[in-house]
């Protein structure tokens, strides 16, 4: 960080003077309470807003978290007394320390009303209170048939019509990789927008859609009964269909825990709840033997241990799963006038290694695809419960209201209570530690995560990362925005008319602005930071003294880093210049060097005396 010594300059301040917190814009800086998080050692600082975000996943310190989602009859119910809460921990009641319900405020809250800002002028002054929990809608093209993907998109842009103001939502996409189309945000026009653009276009995914799809092996199959195949090399093309199959599963088990593992990291980084509203026409937790093949167990699979330790990191992220199966009210393809058998090579029952007839007991080709098709999605909707069970969601299964879904899971999400305790048991040994609560009174639903790991404070476990600095949070592309520190921006190119009698540096601006190929454009980022989110403090020799750090990070659309400043300010102020920024706010210029295109960039002030943070992300076109 390179130090830069900052002075009241009149000309930026009446850059601002339309939009100033003393005209009433902004209210107080709400002061969020500190997360209580899973653990509590102390963050090292390390300000890179391009390193990759990390934080710890699993419980390894004293105080354990749970986030519960109570609910009597699909309705949340509220004003629950602590004392009807007990928490259990491997079979032994612990000591609740600290109890707190979490239900959304009303959106006719005063100090929340939206102020229209100059032109290229933006704020981080909240619209709406803050809200309890934040949202995030997955669509899922890995594992859901395009037909599915079109109609989950129609429903969700008719859910942005009816949205309840204030809900803070973002969407990721999962095809070949996991890719974030529309950060956190309340304005229900930008993300139908998003939902509207090519961003969600269903398409097919790169695993399913390859060349070796089984609906090839089966017409493969098919034109093979009409040749002399033997027995044996009929039984080895099923094997080889078999193993399509089970190569096509394990690639998108895999690529899909991997998405909800990048999310746990992401999300775990932003604080409270976070709820994942995952929508998705099949995931499985295993295949099963196929007995009416030689080789039936070749192709056999569990995925029952890396779906648990999945659903456990994120649940140990405060993050929700609420899985919605876009396939909808489901019936059975073989009753459908569409339905070919899945082949008919021997299928005359001649008790050969046929596909149709060798199978004892499985009677006619329609038969064994109707079993398997129950097995299949029996253990598909198993394993979204189960991934909901263990991170506190809920899941909706063979329903046609998909909006009426994405509506519940967010209000099921929005009101919960959070509770804390430290446990009884001190040795810490890394074991995982299965959890109850319980609520005196019948009746009552609860949702929670099912364990965590009792890791030792002293070490870092395999199955964990190091831990993510609150400027690193705050600086994660498409995060929410943070709030306790508050402030106005104004981003200008520096050929603005407005710098006409002002010379910048001639040097690169930003970190990464050397590596940066074809011609470099300046941008001029201007804050107006409200002084009450600062923690002055008064040295002996009565000036007011803070530490502040300011951050400027560039994304491209892949949400890659392109250039970023990072600069820390020692603050001095003598009575008379902490008057003026009392009164007129604290004003800082930065800038940033970047080529033509467009860019998100993300601004935060970080008060490194108090750890309060305030960030934005805006938009930013660099023109040529």
């Amino acid at each position: 960080m390179q130090p830069i010594y900052l002075s009241i300059i009149t000309a930026i301040c009446s850059l601002f003077v339309a939009a100033s917190f003393a005209a009433g814009q902004a209210a107080p800086p709400q002061t969020a309470p500190a997360a209580v998080a899973p653990t509590a050692t102390a963050p090292a600082q390390n300000s890179n807003p391009g390193a990759t975000p990390q934080t710890v996943v699993h419980a390894n310190a004293n105080l354990v978290l749970l986030d519960v989602v109570v609910t009597d009859r699909g309705s949340a119910v509220h004003s629950i007394d602590r004392s009807r809460f007990h928490v259990v921990e491997d079979g032994k009641e612990q000591t609740i320390s600290s109890f707190e319900e979490h239900q959304p405020a009303p959106i006719s809250a005063q100090g929340y009303k939206p102020v229209a800002l100059p032109p290229h002028t933006y704020s981080n002054i909240p619209v709406y209170p803050p809200a309890t929990a934040v949202n995030v809608l997955l669509l899922d093209g890995l594992n859901t048939p395009v037909q599915n993907q079109t109609d989950v998109r129609k429903q969700m842009i008719e859910y942005m019509g009816k949205i309840a103001p204030g809900t803070s939502l973002a969407i990721f996409t999962l095809s070949s990789r996991l890719r974030m189309i529309a950060g956190f945000t309340t304005d229900a026009s930008q993300l139908t927008k998003t939902l509207q653009s090519g961003k969600t276009t269903p398409r097919t995914s790169d695993v399913t859609g390859s060349g070796l799809s089984v609906a090839n092996t089966d017409t493969t199959l098919d034109n093979w009964s009409g040749t002399n195949a033997t027995s044996d090399s009929e039984a080895m093309l099923e094997q080889w269909q078999a193993d399509i199959t089970s190569f096509q599963t394990d690639e998108r088990v895999r690529m899909t825990l991997d998405a909800f593992q990048q999310l746990a990291l992401y999300l775990g980084a932003i604080p409270g709840r976070k709820n994942i509203i995952w929508f998705s026409a099949s995931f499985p937790i295993g295949i099963d033997p196929d007995t009416t093949m030689k080789n039936g167990f070749d192709a056999a699979r569990m995925y029952a241990d890396q779906i648990r330790q999945t659903s456990e990191d994120l649940a140990a992220a405060r993050v929700s799963v609420y899985p919605v199966d876009a396939r909808g009210l489901m019936n059975f393809s073989t009753i459908d006038a569409s339905y070919t058998p899945s082949g008919g090579i021997s299928s005359g029952g001649s008790g050969g290694f046929g596909r149709g007839g060798r199978a004892p007991g499985m009677g006619t080709p329609m038969a064994k695809d109707t079993h398997n098709a129950m097995v299949t999605i029996a253990e598909e909707e198993a394993s979204m419960r189960e991934i909901a069970k263990e991170t506190g969601g809920k899941a909706y299964i063979n329903t046609n209201g998909l909006r009426d879904a994405i509506a519940d899971a967010v209000a099921n999400g929005s009101s919960y209570y959070t509770v804390t305790y430290v446990p009884e048991n001190k040795n810490f040994d890394g074991r995982f530690r299965k959890l109850q609560v319980r609520v005196d009174g019948s009746g009552l639903n609860l949702a929670y995560r099912d364990g965590y790991y009792a890791d030792p404070a002293s070490k870092i476990a395999a199955h964990d990362v190091k831990q993510i600095t609150p400027i690193l949070a705050a600086m994660l592309h498409g995060a929410p925005p943070a709030t306790q520190i508050l402030f106005n921006t104004r981003v200008l190119p520096a050929s603005d008319p407005h710098f006409r009698d002002t010379k910048f540096s001639e040097s690169p601006a930003g970190q990464d602005a050397a590596q940066l190929k074809g011609p470099l454009h300046r941008t001029v980022v201007d804050l107006l930071v409200d002084p009450r989110g600062l923690d002055f403090a008064t040295a002996a020799d009565g000036t007011r003294q803070d530490n502040v750090e300011f951050v400027l990070v560039a994304h491209d659309s892949d949400g890659k880093r392109i250039n970023y400043v990072d600069r820390s300010a020692p603050l001095g102020l003598d009575a008379e210049h902490y008057a003026k920024v009392r009164a007129s706010g604290f004003p800082v210029r930065m800038e940033l060097d970047l080529p033509a295109g467009n860019f998100s960039l993300r601004i935060a002030v970080y008060d490194l005396n108090s750890g309060h943070i305030g960030s934005l992300e805006v938009p930013l076109l660099v023109a040529k």
